[in-house]
């Protein structure tokens, strides 16, 4: 059993008890599912192993997305389809953080604020690239995931975006970007506060926030990163990690859950203890709103695009005039399911079904 499992199974009960009539179904949905998985309450995967014969019975994870058991093998086939849509260009990875003075705002109208960091991102950057001081075309692609914690699970809502080094032009030629520059960050940081205040102000949330907030200076992070490889795997284990891993929890005694952070600015790990409904609390507030997607491709990234990957690697490889810019993709290797008693093969033989359960309330 993980750890989180067991804090969920611990004291998930008393957390229902305490706030159930005031919790969003969501996080009762995610308090069960983390109680249950690998329980056999989600059924149970039969296989038999080629050599030896034996039976193995595997019960099924619950599949929530904010489950640390269910992450791994969701980020390993990501990142093998990510590693495949690689262009040879130059990459970058920006990071747009919203301020601690919208966070209150967010956090209480979470799928309309999400959606407004995604879409006024995207038309920040846009309106940018097009600027021929940069790249002279909004006709940009890429990547960009929602991330909403901190080391201590304080809620901490950011965006991390791989975007390649170009775009298209009208007339579907690459266009390429400084090798070290995308954008510049600051006009990028005034277009996209501009952006977000007006969504604010349409969905009628603006008198709910300190004027001074729109007075700051918003920061956004942008790093060269090379040809992006690096980045997707460094992405892939940060999106498909839930609000903490198992690995982090130190101890579980007596109502008193114990973890590890990094101190960033002292660069030093060091020891949290929090109340267990303390602990839920703040893991649970960073369970997005149903159907919500976290992870979303724009422009030619996007899978409706009209020009393939193979188009505009082609499109690239020839502004460049170097064949040899054309990637190798890495062939991820993901492991299949091996006998505890000999280490052969197994092969799946059947489905059982779990046993009907109560709807949650």
């Amino acid at each position: 059993m993980s750890a989180v499992q067991k804090i969920f199974q611990m004291y998930g009960p008393k957390y229902l008890t305490l706030y159930g009539d005031r919790m969003p179904k969501s996080h009762k949905k995610t308090i069960r599912d983390i109680s249950a998985c690998r329980k056999g309450s989600f059924g149970t995967m039969v296989y038999e192993c080629d050599d030896c014969r034996n039976l193995h019975f595997i019960h099924c994870c619950c599949g929530n997305r904010h489950c640390p058991n269910c992450q791994q093998s969701k980020a390993d086939q990501w990142l093998d389809q990510q590693m495949k849509k690689l262009l040879p260009t130059y990459y970058f990875l920006l990071t747009i953080t919203l301020p601690q003075g919208l966070r209150d705002v967010v956090r209480s109208h979470q799928k309309l604020s999400y959606g407004a960091l995604f879409s006024c991102t995207n038309e920040a950057l846009k309106k940018l690239a097009q600027d021929t001081r940069f790249i002279g075309s909004d006709r940009i692609g890429y990547l960009a995931a929602l991330h909403t914690w901190g080391g201590m699970l304080q809620y901490h809502p950011h965006l991390h975006i791989i975007i390649p080094g170009g775009a298209l032009s009208d007339n579907d030629q690459w266009l390429s970007s400084r090798q070290d520059l995308f954008v510049h960050t600051k006009p990028l940081a005034v277009i996209f506060k501009a952006k977000f205040k007006d969504a604010i102000k349409k969905a009628g949330l603006l008198d709910k926030i300190d004027s001074a907030v729109w007075k700051q200076q918003w920061v956004i992070d942008s790093q060269a990163v090379a040809q992006g490889q690096n980045s997707l795997r460094y992405l892939s284990r940060y999106v498909f990690r839930v609000a903490i891993s198992n690995n982090r929890i130190k101890s579980i005694e007596n109502g008193v859950i114990k973890f590890l952070y990094k101190d960033r600015e002292k660069k030093k790990w060091k020891t949290m203890a929090l109340d267990a409904m303390e602990f839920i609390r703040r893991f649970l507030q960073h369970v997005l709103p149903k159907g919500f997607m976290k992870i979303r491709h724009y422009g030619f990234l996007n899978p409706n695009s009209a020009l393939s990957i193979e188009k505009i690697r082609e499109l690239i490889s020839f502004i460049h005039d170097i064949i040899a810019l054309f990637i190798k993709i890495p062939e991820l290797e993901i492991p299949g399911i091996k006998c505890s008693h000999c280490g052969h093969d197994l092969k799946f033989i059947f489905f059982a079904k779990p046993e009907p359960r109560g709807r949650p309330g």
